[in-house]
């Protein structure tokens, strides 16, 4: 997901109107009895599920035609003989054996584990105001929205910022004012920004304030 899309199950938040607003009086949206329980969203795991559909798909079908092959009077395929003659002569301890093990077992666990957990991990989940209604945050346009607000802080020369699931980094380039003033302004700024995203949790601020490197 981009930035340019925005909030993922709501509309694309103006600046002029409520929502995610930035602008210097902007007022907290989150509505009185807004519900903070708002899980993560699921990935639909496409690329795996149609990865594993095909290999069983191909597997199962090789298999059938060969024992179909063999029920109509012919020879059974190299592969499959071949298997068989490795099944009844190799012993547990082999090491073929415990590399094949080992690899279905990481394999397993693998997939159990895209079945088990959400992903998505590019979507901030926000606050269930409405009953029924869903919304989440691209975390690039979460990073566009506090850097904007960032770059409102006088003496604010650039920002870099990133935001992970549990925390948002802004590291700017000051080019006059002192460092300390900037960087406590620029913590009110992005606290405040932080609060109007409408997340039900805040996100670990962090911030980084140094000169531009001469020349």
């Amino acid at each position: 997901m981009s930035a340019g899309r925005g909030a993922v199950g709501a509309r694309q938040p103006d600046r002029s109107e409520g929502g995610l607003a930035v602008g210097p009086d902007a007022v907290d949206p989150e509505p009185v009895h807004a519900d903070r329980r708002a899980g993560r969203f699921w990935s639909a795991r496409r690329v795996p599920a149609a990865l594993v559909a095909l290999v069983l798909l191909g597997a199962a079908g090789l298999l059938l035609y060969d024992v179909a092959a063999v029920r109509a009077g012919r020879a059974a395929m190299a592969w499959r003989r071949r298997l068989a003659h490795e099944l009844a002569t190799r012993h547990l301890d082999d090491p073929w054996v415990l590399g094949v093990a080992a690899a279905a077992v990481v394999l397993g666990i693998w997939l159990l584990t895209l079945a088990g957990t959400p992903g998505l991990r590019a979507v901030l989940p926000m606050r269930r105001a409405t009953p029924g209604v869903r919304a989440g945050l691209d975390r690039p346009a979460a990073a566009l929205v506090l850097r904007d607000r960032a770059m409102e802080v006088s003496g604010v020369q650039s920002v870099r910022m990133t935001v992970s699931r549990h925390r948002a980094r802004a590291q700017a380039v000051v080019h006059f004012r002192e460092l300390d003033e900037v960087r406590g302004d620029l913590t009110t700024a992005l606290g405040d920004g932080l609060r109007q995203l409408g997340l039900p949790h805040r996100l670990r601020l962090s911030v980084d304030v140094r000169r531009p490197k001469r020349r």
